[in-house]
């Protein structure tokens, strides 16, 4: 008798489990409050492994974790690409491995790019909901790929915002994302007309040195800074990194990751996690920036959440 072979969860099959990102937050919520509680929270997670590919300019990540609280074992294998010439291909590329704790055998091989974009947004969504103004009226997305989709849609779920303004680098992107998208977009011809005025502002470039200036944001604004996953990358200035309050997702990842943090030598306030248990305030009336990194713990609640949709349909 050998053992049964791994399932394979591919894209279309993940996306429809997660049609709506919004499913995973009491997962995700429960993940960063276990990783920010230290050994008692049962949360195993190294700071990911990153090999570079110098030869064609791009990446490849490693992102072991084990949750307790889910007895889930995953990781996920990413490799992302700086400048593709052949735009076909996304940027980012992933699988999670999903592992049976108790033996160690491979249970399931799941897409890991659908994963991504929706529990990013997810945990963007979670910082946002905690983090923002009172009375957020403006949605600003920089950059018009993946994340700006999946971003989008679960902020157009669960906020009300009056106007969602857009702004990428090639125009003809940004038009395509206001003409896909469910709702009203506004094209912007430059980011700081997307910026001025915003309440919430989503930076999910590719930028390697800042585009987001501290002159043009607003006062008490929330910024979720998503892109810019390497320590020599950029997407914020030095003033709005020292000048707003810094929450993130892991401080040993921001330290080590985020060029934003390390160059700019901004004070990381909280973590994520912390705030949801309750052991540092939210301070919704500062002007605040969540430097995104992603964690394997959020690639592992959501894979499992998956896992069980599927399995409990077949």
């Amino acid at each position: 008798m050998g053992s049964t072979p791994p399932v394979f969860i591919g894209a279309e099959e993940v996306e429809k489990h997660l049609h709506r990102a919004s499913l995973l937050l009491p997962a995700l919520e429960a993940a960063l409050a276990n990783f920010s509680a230290g050994a008692a929270g049962g949360v195993v997670q190294p700071v990911r492994t990153v090999l570079p590919v110098p030869r064609h300019g791009g990446y490849l990540g490693v992102m072991p974790a084990y949750s307790a609280a889910d007895d889930a074992l995953t990781t996920k294998l990413v490799t992302f690409y700086e400048h593709l010439k052949d735009s076909s291909v996304p940027s980012h590329q992933a699988t999670v491995l999903l592992f049976d704790p108790s033996n160690g055998t491979l249970k399931a091989v799941l897409d890991g790019s659908v994963i991504t974009a929706k529990r990013t947004a997810a945990v963007s969504a979670i910082a946002t909901k905690l983090l923002m103004p009172a009375f957020a009226e403006v949605l600003c997305i920089l950059g018009a790929g993946v994340q700006a989709y999946s971003h989008y849609d679960i902020f157009t779920e669960l906020f009300t915002f009056k106007e969602v303004r857009i702004w990428n680098r090639t125009k003809e992107r940004a038009v395509k994302f206001a003409g896909r998208v469910r709702g009203p977009v506004r094209v912007c011809s430059s980011a700081r007309e997307a910026v001025t005025g915003a309440d919430v502002i989503v930076t999910v470039t590719m930028a390697t040195a800042p585009i987001l200036s501290a002159d043009w944001v607003k006062p008490g604004a929330h910024i979720n800074a998503v892109g810019a996953s390497r320590p020599d990358w950029r997407e914020l200035d030095d003033e709005l990194m020292k000048n707003s309050v810094l929450f993130v997702d892991s401080r040993d990842a921001a330290l080590t990751e985020s060029g934003d943090v390390i160059l700019s030598g901004a004070e990381i306030f909280a973590e994520l996690g912390e705030v949801l248990k309750g052991t540092k305030p939210a301070l919704p009336e500062k002007t605040t920036v969540f430097k995104s990194l992603g964690m394997a713990v959020e690639d592992t609640v959501a894979a499992k959440f998956v896992y069980d949709a599927w399995s409990a349909g077949n």
